[in-house]
Order: C-alpha cells, then structure tokens, then sequence
C-alpha cells in the first residue's frame, strides 16, 4: 500500500510539472502575440507599451483556458514519453502496475483540474475579459453603438449623422420589442425629445414602430395615436440576438441566471446552454485528452519511433477540435439537441480511447 501510495505521488508531480511547464511556455506564447497585435491596434493612438502589455495580461489567462485541453493533451505525450524514453515504465510495470494503472493517476489530476478551472479559475477570467474590454473599448471607434440586456430591460445607445439616441424595452417578442422608449438628442448630447412605442418591429433595421406618443425635452405631449413611426436604426432582430457574442465574459457561476434573463427578455439562449453544457463536460473533455495521449504513446513499443504516434495524436487532436465545434455549431443553429452537440464528441473519444487502452494494456 505504501509503495502504491510513492508510486503514485511521484507520478503525480510529475505530471502537474509537466502541465505547469507546457502552460507556462504556451502563456509566453500567447503573450508575446498578444502583445504584438495590441500595439498593432494602438498604433494610431497616443499611448505607451504599458497599455498593450496590460491588456494582454488581462486576455492571455483566456486564451490559456480554451486551449487548456490541448495544452493538457500535449502534457500527457510529454509525461508518457519520458517515463518510457527513462526506462521508467519498466520499473513501474516490475512493480506490479500495468499501463492502464500508469494512465489512471493523470485521469484523475485531469478530471480534479477540469472541476478546479470551471469553479475557480474561469470565474477570475471572465472578470478579467471584461475588465479588458472596458480598457480597450474606451478606445474602440464603433463604441457609439452598444446594447446591453439587464434586470430592468433591453438598452441600445447609437448614433445618427447629427443626433443621438438612447432606447430601452421591456422584451422581445418575435421580431418584435415590447414597450419601447427613444430618447433621443442632439449632437451635443441636449435632450431633443422622448418617443414611446407599444411596440417595434425589428426585422430589419428600419424599425416600425406601432401606437405611437411623442413628448417634447419638457414632458409635454406633442404627438399621439401615430399607428406606424419609422425609425432607422443600427440593429434588428439578428444583431440584437446575438448580443451575448462573447461568452467568455460570463463565468460559470453566473450562467444559469443570465440563461433565465435571456429568456424572460425573449432572447434565443441556445449558445449559452451550449456554453454551459461545455462547462459541465470540460473535466471528462480533459481527461479523455489524457486518455487519448496514453493511447498514441503507451501503445508502441520502445523501439518504434515515438515521434510517429506524438505526431498522429497531434493531427488527431486538431480533428477532434474541429469535430467539437462542428458538432457545436450544430446544436447552436438546432440541428441537434445541445447536450448531445456538445456530449458526443467526448463520448466517441473516450470509445475510441476504451479501445485503444484494451490494446495498449496488452503491450
């Protein structure tokens, strides 16, 4: 029991040194990147480094939590061929463990990673993201056009040649937004005049507007009973929808009420339910990536050319991303039920997986 127990600890950190290693590399990458694509966008602007190097800091710890699987995945390569090019596996086959023992301690720190990224660290990035799109929106030169959903309605603030305006609903209904309010200004930002509308129809971006009042900067009514009022606008219904186009600024936590929002507000909330199914399978999407590393590596013998499976899982790999988003896409425009969008690439990995470790525990 005692010697399971530093078999298995040694193996443990080893491995979370490898995957510290490989995060630590893959986050100069990305930042080093990142940081030249901000100075690109600040090029025009009148500011230092400092900004770019912040920003980055803000955004890279969101790239590193998408591309965590992967990163994990190549950490298993690393962690299964070293123990085989050290001749490690074979003491630790003498000692009585078979590859599938070898594999199971880096499942389990997997799948124990995964819970730990969903509830800790995604929280801390998407406070990050928007922190980051704060910072960088101030300098933003279509920031003139913003929409927002919140507890108390729908907002939209955009800007015509020579006025302003700012507008809220209630809901959407179809295409259609419910109890509208335009306020609209000047140039200069000098109230003009407020329209009220029982509704809008937003199909496309000449809004109409039905049961129509209109009062003057003083509250008085100018104008009532309009049946149809055009107002020409920067969004309809698909931009509207689609509000929510980064997800990566809701945390985990927050998911399930912002969904309820979505739906009271009478917005579509499929790619958030896909966001949260993803959020829920990510620990099993990490751990069949270490599965997956063990499969390509522990299932040669010493003699072949490791580099030859090492570069297999690769191309595997990137086909497993693009099968996941493809397969995610699919759910998102209601091809398929969202669960089973987002569970059944696992699902075949880890078949695929089962099949190849019956094998490779053989070996």
């Amino acid at each position: 029991m005692l010697k399971s127990f530093i078999i298995s600890k040694y193996l443990a950190k080893k491995f979370l040194k490898i995957i510290a290693a490989m995060t630590f590399g893959f986050f100069c990458l990305f930042f080093i990147l990142n940081v030249i694509e901000e100075i690109n966008f600040f090029k025009d602007f009148n500011v230092g480094i400092e900004v770019p190097i912040i920003l980055s800091t803000l955004f890279v710890p969101t790239l590193l939590y998408e591309m965590f699987p992967f990163i994990v995945l190549l950490s298993g390569i690393w962690f299964f061929l070293k123990i085989k090019t050290n001749d490690e596996i074979i003491a630790l086959k003498l000692s009585g463990l078979s590859n599938i023992s070898i594999i199971l301690i880096p499942s389990i720190l997997a799948i124990f990673l995964g819970i730990i990224f969903i509830t800790t660290i995604n929280p801390v990035t998407s406070v990050l993201v928007k922190k980051y799109e704060s910072i960088k929106g101030a300098y933003e030169k279509d920031q003139d056009y913003l929409a927002s959903v919140t507890v108390n309605g729908i907002y939209i603030k955009e800007k015509s040649l020579d006025k302003n305006f700012i507008i809220r609903s209630s809901n959407i209904e179809n295409n259609y937004l419910i109890d509208v309010t335009i306020y609209e200004f000047d140039y200069d930002n000098n109230f003009l005049k407020r329209i009220n509308a029982k509704s809008a129809d937003i199909s496309f971006l000449d809004w109409e507007l039905k049961d129509v009042k209109i009062f003057d900067k003083e509250g008085a009514l100018l104008d009532e009973n309009i049946e149809s009022y055009a107002h020409r606008s920067m969004y309809d219904i698909k931009k509207i929808r689609s509000l929510y186009s980064n997800l990566n600024t809701i945390s985990f936590w927050s998911l399930s009420d912002e969904i309820k929002l979505m739906e009271i507000r009478g917005y579509s909330t499929r790619e958030m339910r896909s966001k949260l199914q993803k959020s829920l399978v990510f620990p099993l999407f990490l751990l069949s990536m270490v599965l997956l590393s063990g499969v390509f590596t522990l299932r040669s013998n010493l003699k072949e050319n490791n580099w030859t499976y090492v570069f297999i899982a690769i191309i595997t790999s990137v086909l497993i991303f693009y099968f996941n988003d493809f397969s995610a896409a699919l759910g998102k425009t209601n091809k398929l039920p969202i669960e089973i969008s987002v569970w059944m690439p696992i699902v075949i990995i880890f078949i695929f997986s089962s099949v190849g470790l019956i094998h490779a525990n053989q070996k």
